[in-house]
């Protein structure tokens, strides 16, 4: 007699069934031919895009990170860093998105923010295959027409 031939208890039979959903693919990321993973940043770029393209979009990310782009935007040949005001998380077929966003002044708060969550959805779950559980929207400013004059005035002064 092999152990082929021994009847399994409810739970042997629970955990080889257990055993065999593991080993099936996951996902589009997940195949029986192989696994795609795919980085943080590259996520955070695609997401960055993404809110970039929603008219009323100002700026991405927090005052701090605002300044210091401001500074590297100077310099000759410096990338811009798409991924700024970003944060995501990401697991092997899920994504959950953290956007920081300075608006302009006069648009719909709430318009705005449906429409980032909206594309970061669509552009994440489009190129890369992960599921977008949740897409949170921090607005940290409201751009002010008057705030590019003062800009303006200051790099005239120098």
């Amino acid at each position: 007699m092999s152990n082929n031939d021994i009847p399994q208890t409810g739970q042997q039979r629970e955990r080889n069934e257990q055993a065999e959903e593991d080993k099936s693919p996951r996902g589009p990321l997940q195949t029986s031919h192989g696994v795609t993973t795919i980085d943080e940043n590259v996520v955070a770029k695609i997401a960055g895009m993404a809110a970039r393209e929603v008219p009323g979009v100002y700026d991405m990310g927090n005052a701090v990170r605002r300044a210091f782009s401001a500074v590297t935007d100077r310099i000759p040949n410096a990338q811009t860093n798409v991924a700024g005001g970003i944060s995501v998380q990401k697991g092997e077929t899920q994504a959950a998105v953290e956007v920081t966003v300075v608006v302009e002044y006069g648009v719909s708060i709430v318009e705005v923010a449906d429409a980032i969550r909206r594309n970061i959805i669509e552009q994440i779950e489009g190129t890369t295959g992960l599921e977008v559980v949740e897409v949170n929207i921090n607005v940290t400013d409201v751009h002010l027409p008057d705030d590019d004059s003062d800009v303006a005035e200051a790099t005239d002064l120098k």
